[in-house]
């Protein structure tokens, strides 16, 4: 808009120039024209409320009119008043009460011919009703609007109807205009006066903005501020270098020419926040800090600019800051290449520390993908030999490989899928290359033969796909060539030269090393894992004390551990629950684990006690120890992996007739017990050391379990991980049992590994559930035997007897000749009391304790000796005997089947023995 000069009105005291708001100033102007604004809404105000105040008196009249005639016309009486000998005696005086109440002109009370009983004027008493009555007369209501004496006026006839609904007069009633519109004048001085508030306001707000405009431009007036702007614009937006200015809120507040070309600023960037404008991000760190920079290099899209910058602050003001920008793109080949180098240095030191973070060869590819997509590449192939998945070493054709890794900037490439056997043509890149050992470079896919022969048809769908250069490099590491990478470019119009040749060498042969690591390791865990397993009971023996179910799931990483878990039959129809935990992974610990299993086994087999049973055991383990510390290069060479640290053990046995459970444990974590009631509590049992340690005893407790309950048996795998300690873990435990409260063990071990395992475990878990169950009591017989010879041939007939009643009539006479064997050594050389048990189980045990320690032992009788022929005996009827040790004293017993038979007793061949 034009500017005009100001006019000089007077001047102050000190000669210098004082204005007053004029018409042609900017303020004046803006004076006028709120006068106009406000007049104009005044005029308007005013028709719109005289056109208002028309409509409503006009509906204001109607709706009183006929509110005063229907309330009339329905009032108590009014029958009855027409009806009477002089209806207007009666209605005239209650007729002019109700209409000086209502306010309205008349109230006419009428026949249904329309004579009138009543009016204001007493004289028109009689006379006919001026109006449209024959809608009421009918029983409808009649409003219309007209002119009378009193001017434009309103009125409403309304039928008077007896109790049988006939017509027997009419009230009319009504009102002028004039007496409802008389409030419209009231609101006119209402409305002048806001009018007069408006001008004084816009007065008062002139003068401000004419004080306020005076004020920023410092007493200038427009020409000189119109010439000032525009000589500063022309050296601003003339100059070859950028210039920006922000304020301390980090707002751009100017940008001149240099500047919008320099960084692409949007034509909206005045007023923004720099953060918000796209700018370099060097560039935007510089601004947001406000620091001081001096001839600073910053990149800017295909730019380099040297950057000045430097702080304002005017008048207490908060401080912005005012850049300078130079074009300093001379540089650029320079800087390209310092960034080509960085960039290198940067993509080999995130393949160093991205590649090879596992141990496993999909996942090792996988990361060579992820670290070069997009960074060198657009799309990564990484295809591995079928061998080098299983851990084996590649075949002797190394061109058909199976795709591990695909990686690319779009989900949808038209290459071989992740899983699919590749065999590669002689004349492909990638055989090439596997031949060669060395990296071959395809600059332009589309005139490639060579390539285009492995399949032609995907070979054309590639190339209408947009990807249009290849890098083929063979992994290689320590000599082998595991498989091949391939390296694809479609979004980068440029094709790979010799220096993305080089670099994809590089970062191959890294992962190649990676890649064979995690090779070997699948190698060596495979076959810890299987020689674990091998070691590892296939199936568990079949026995009646409990309903046993388990689960052993090896570590994902670190090679197999040393877990291990058992359940041996025991004498007496007892029953032995083992696990264990061997400290390290690998062969060595899978191997010990195998030693540690077979030794428990053999000592079970002794009838020891679990506290003996695992002293003999830590005994062991002290002895391995030290055979591994004294083989080749001792123990200072042997390494964590490699070196047997200890083991841990909870060695339990239950005894199906009694109930009773002796437990001990060398360092291992507390078994769980389940109430059949789905109480979950964890026995505080001796702590013993880990095996391995010596020199500290072991203690054993005894618990009585009812039947149905369920034992626990697990490994600290199962509770610990990376991201929870073993406190929240026997938590997690607890909720997981009681919540599988009457479930079989087989759901129990699967709940507790669906509750506290994930799909890579990091150590090794085995878990055991056995539900105990009770011998009946009829399955049991037992006798007490006095020392003497002659009580043998009692005891044989009542043994005959229980036999007979179990039906085992087939058993009786080899557990006769059995049972008098036992009980005659016993007699012999045993010392009192002695006892007999009969046990019917899976098999038929019979038992003779007595109070003396010695056993004895099978030996073959000379010719012409008379005894030493009874155990001989003994050992060819039974199918297992043995001797067990009390607190009280021995145990001699013999198992044999059910349904034994004479016939499988063996004569020797030496009649010596007998």
């Amino acid at each position: 808009m034009p500017q005009f000069p100001p006019r000089v009105l007077w001047t102050r005291n000190d000669g210098s120039p004082r204005y007053r708001v004029s018409v042609r100033s900017v303020a004046g102007q803006m004076f006028v024209l709120q006068v106009l604004v406000v007049v104009v809404l005044v005029a308007m105000g005013a028709a719109a409320l005289v056109l208002q105040s028309r409509y409503d008196s006009e509906q204001g009249a109607s709706a009183r009119s006929l509110a005063v005639a229907e309330t009339f016309a329905h009032a108590p009486g009014m029958v009855r008043a027409l009806a009477s000998a002089d209806p207007s005696a009666v209605l005239q005086p209650l007729a002019e009460e109700a209409r000086e109440g209502a306010d309205v002109d008349f109230i006419v009370v009428m026949t249904p011919e329309g004579t009138r009983y009543t009016h204001p004027n007493p004289d028109r008493i009689g006379e006919t009703f001026i109006g449209t009555i024959a809608p009421a007369a009918a029983g409808g209501i009649v409003t219309e609007t007209y002119t009378g004496t009193l001017g434009p006026s309103v009125r409403a006839v309304v039928p008077v109807t007896a109790e049988d609904g006939e017509v027997v007069g009419l009230v009319a009633a009504g009102v002028t205009l004039e007496r409802i519109g008389a409030t419209a004048g009231q609101q006119l001085p209402l409305l002048i006066g806001g009018a007069v508030a408006a001008l004084v306001l816009a007065t008062a707000g002139a003068a401000l903005i004419g004080r306020r405009l005076r004020h920023q431009t410092h007493g200038l007036g427009p020409t000189e501020m119109t010439r000032m702007y525009e000589h500063n614009d022309a050296v601003l937006h003339s100059v070859k270098e950028g210039v920006l200015i922000t304020d301390g809120d980090g707002r751009l507040m100017l940008s001149n020419d240099e500047a919008d070309r320099l960084l692409g600023l949007p034509a909206d960037a005045i007023g923004r926040r720099v953060d918000d404008l796209r700018l370099p991000v060097s560039i935007t760190a510089l601004l947001e800090s406000g620091r001081v920079a001096t001839d600073e290099v910053h990149p800017a899209g295909d730019l380099l600019l040297a950057v000045n910058q430097r702080t304002t602050r005017l008048r207490g003001a908060p401080g912005g800051t005012v850049m300078t920008l130079r074009d300093t793109t001379e540089l650029r080949v320079l800087s390209d290449r310092a960034e080509l180098a960085r960039k290198r240095l940067t993509l080999l030191y995130d393949a160093g520390a991205g590649i090879g973070t596992t141990l496993d060869v999909a996942r090792t590819a996988d990361e060579l993908a992820r670290v070069a997509v997009p960074r060198i590449a657009d799309f990564i192939a990484v295809d591995l030999a079928d061998p080098v998945l299983r851990g084996e070493e590649p075949g002797p054709d190394r061109t058909v490989v199976r795709r591990i890794a695909l990686r690319g900037v779009r989900d949808d490439p038209p290459l071989y899928a992740v899983g699919e056997l590749i065999e590669f043509v002689p004349s492909s890149p990638q055989a090439r290359g596997v031949g060669s050992e060395k990296p071959v470079l395809v600059p332009d896919l589309a005139d490639a033969p060579a390539w285009r022969a492995q399949d032609p048809g995907r070979a054309a769908r590639v190339v209408e796909y947009g990807i249009h250069s290849l890098i083929a490099v063979p992994l290689r590491a320590r000599g082998t060539v595991l498989g091949t990478v391939t390296f694809l470019r479609s979004e980068k119009p440029d094709p790979f030269d010799d220096d993305d040749l080089s670099l994809a060498a590089e970062l191959a042969a890294r992962a190649a090393i990676c890649i064979d690591n995690a090779r070997r390791y699948t190698r060596e865990h495979t076959m810890a894992v299987t020689l674990q397993r091998s070691l590892l009971p296939r199936e568990l023996p079949d026995q009646n004390a409990f309903e046993v179910a388990h689960r052993y799931l090896p570590a994902h990483a670190g090679g197999a551990g040393g877990d291990w878990f058992d359940v041996i039959p025991l004498s007496g129809a007892r029953v032995a629950l083992v696990v264990g935990d061997v400290v390290g992974h690998g062969m060595h610990a899978a191997a010990t684990m195998g030693r540690l299993r077979t030794a428990v086994h053999n000592f079970a087999s002794l009838d020891l006690p679990p506290d003996e049973l695992l002293a003999r055991l830590d005994e062991l383990v002290i002895r391995i120890d030290l055979e591994e510390s004294a083989g080749p290069g001792g123990g200072s060479e042997r390494s964590g992996a490699d070196g047997l640290v200890g083991a841990t053990c909870l060695y339990a046995v239950y005894d199906p007739t009694s109930g009773r459970c002796v437990l001990a444990r060398a360092g291992h974590p507390l078994p769980a017990l389940v109430d059949p009631d789905g109480a979950v509590t964890f026995p505080e049992l001796p702590a013993g050391p880990p095996l391995g340690l010596g020199g500290l005893p072991f203690e054993a407790d005894e618990l009585l379990l009812p039947e149905g309950s369920q034992l626990v048996l697990y490994t600290d795998g199962l509770l610990e991980d990376r991201d929870r300690d073993i406190g929240s873990g026997l938590d997690r435990l607890r909720q997981t049992l009681a919540a599988a409260h009457g479930r079989t063990p087989d759901e129990t071990c699967r709940d507790v590994f669906g509750a506290l395992l994930t799909d890579r475990p990091e150590d090794d878990v085995a878990l055991l559930v056995a539900r105990t169950r009770r011998l009946p009591p009829d399955r049991i017989a037992e006798w007490d035997v006095p020392v003497d010879p002659a009580a043998v041939a009692p005891v044989r007939a009542a043994v005959t007897r229980q036999l007979t009643a179990w039906d085992l009539d087939d058993s009786v006479f080899v557990t006769e000749l059995i049972l008098s064997e036992l009980v005659t050594n016993a007699i012999r050389y045993g010392r009192g009391p002695i006892r007999v048990r009969l046990i019917y189980d899976r098999s038929l045990i019979c038992e003779v304790s007595d109070a003396a320690s010695t056993a004895p032992h099978l030996r073959y009788a000379a010719s012409m000796d008379e005894g030493g022929r009874g155990l001989f005996l003994v050992a060819q009827l039974a199918e297992r005997w043995g001797t067990r040790y009390t607190a009280e004293g021995k145990v001699i017993w013999a198992e044999q089947s059910p349904n034994g038979r004479l016939d499988a007793f063996v004569v020797p061949d030496d009649p010596a023995l007998f």
